[in-house]
Parts: C-alpha cells; structure tokens; sequence
C-alpha cells in the first residue's frame, strides 16, 4: 500500500498553498478558504467529493474567525490541502485525512508567525528605496514581499505531501497526548465559536424570527443546509419586497 504521492503532486500542491496565501493578501480572498482549497486539492489527487467534505468541516470550524489587528489563527487552507491529499489516499479516507487536517492547521500558526516576522526585512528595505527616491526598488521590495507568505505554506506542505502520510502521522502520533487532547477540543469549540460571533455581528434582535424560522428548519424538520439558504433568499425577497411596497404606499 503506498502512502506517499510523487514529486510532481507534491509539487503543484506546494504551488496551490503558495498562491492561495498569496492571494489572500489582495482582494482575491476566497483562494484562501478551505472550502476552495480542498475542492482544489480533490480534483488534482482524484478525490473531489472528500475535497470537498474536508474543505466544508474546516469552514464551518471558520466560521467568524479572521486576523483582526494582526492576529494569528490556525491555517485551515494548508490543513485542507494536507487533509485532502493524505485522506485520498489508500485506506486512510475521511477520518484519517480529517486527523492530519485540524492539527496541521493548528501547528501552522507557528509558521505563520515566522512569515508576518520576515517580512519586516522587505518593510525596512523598502523604507529605504523610498527615503533614497528609488521607486523601482520599492517596487521590487514590494512584489518580493510575498515570498515569506508563501514559502512559509509552499515548504511544509511539498515536504509533508512528498514524505508521504506516514512520517506526518507519526509526527502528529509523537506530539504529547495533552497536547493532542487540547487540538481536538478546540477543533470541538472552533465552530461552536464560528457561529457566536457571527451571531454577535447580526442585528438579531430585530430580525431574531427569521433565526427561529431557521432553527425550526433544520432542528425539527431536517431540512438540509442547501434548502435552509433557499428559503433564507425566498424569505429575503419578499421582506425587502414588502418593504418597499410599505416606503411607497
């Protein structure tokens, strides 16, 4: 059984996390969410559908969490791409690609501090392009200003994906088990938290009947996720539809 792919996957997987980063520091933000991400790394590995499955678990843990003021958070796009990669491989699957993927975006926060540090060296030299009136230098410390991001993605998962599951999976097996314990509580809360702040970002006490309609839905008709965001569009336009009846009657 054969649980490493070839230099040529580990490279374009190197190069999908490279530009995914990248990408997530313009105006392309949506390269950079694991949904995306695993879909990506499905179609490349041959697996789509657990692409995808692992690209939409490490979303919904997410769900409200962003780098405000600069802060770090675990990296679900690489953990996607690993979890993809390894998970489609023979005999691991689902689960197992879903247990490299929540610690490996977890342990990549470490590495995402690296690339935030490193580029205060490309911010200093352009700095100096400006202070000396070198507008082609300070282009050129701009551009190169990426590759910390980058790297700090492209590196760990060409060397993760070319060992093979098996050296990532005893690296994982060797952390401490508290350690372990503590990732797979937090990878617990992620969503729970996802949710409450988007929650703390809706005007829900004016519209908070439009979130029991939806709780009712999926608790007590189980209705599917696709079908609740249906109704939420139908219920939308016909109360943005009666308002403005309203306004100009």
């Amino acid at each position: 059984m054969t649980l490493t792919y070839g230099i040529g996957i580990a490279l374009i997987l190197a190069i999908v996390a490279y530009v995914a980063v990248v990408m997530n520091l313009g105006a392309s933000v949506f390269w950079h969410e694991a949904l995306i991400v695993g879909a990506v790394t499905g179609l490349i590995v041959g697996d789509v559908k657990l692409g995808l499955t692992i690209g939409a678990t490490l979303t919904l843990m997410s769900l409200g969490m962003w780098t405000y003021g600069g802060a770090t958070i675990p990296d679900f796009m690489t953990g996607a791409i690993l979890g993809t990669a390894f998970g489609a491989l023979p005999g691991v699957g689902l689960e197992g690609g879903l247990a490299i993927a929540v610690p490996a975006a977890l342990l990549m926060t470490q590495l995402d501090i690296l690339g935030r540090a490193t580029t205060t060296l490309f911010i200093h030299g352009a700095d100096k392009a400006v202070a000396e009136g070198n507008v082609r230098a300070v282009t050129w410390w701009h551009l190169l200003g990426q590759l910390p991001w980058g790297l700090t993605r492209f590196v760990p998962v060409f060397l993760a994906v070319w060992l093979g599951a098996g050296p990532v999976q005893a690296a994982i097996n060797g952390m401490p088990e508290n350690l372990m314990r503590a990732i797979k509580v937090t990878g617990s809360v992620l969503p729970a938290l996802g949710f409450a702040l988007l929650l703390t970002m809706m005007p829900l006490k004016k519209y908070w009947p439009f979130a029991l309609i939806g709780f009712i839905l999926f608790a007590y008709l189980k209705v599917p996720m696709i079908g609740i965001a249906l109704a939420a569009v139908a219920i939308g336009v016909i109360y943005l539809g009666l308002k403005e009846v309203r306004a100009n009657g």
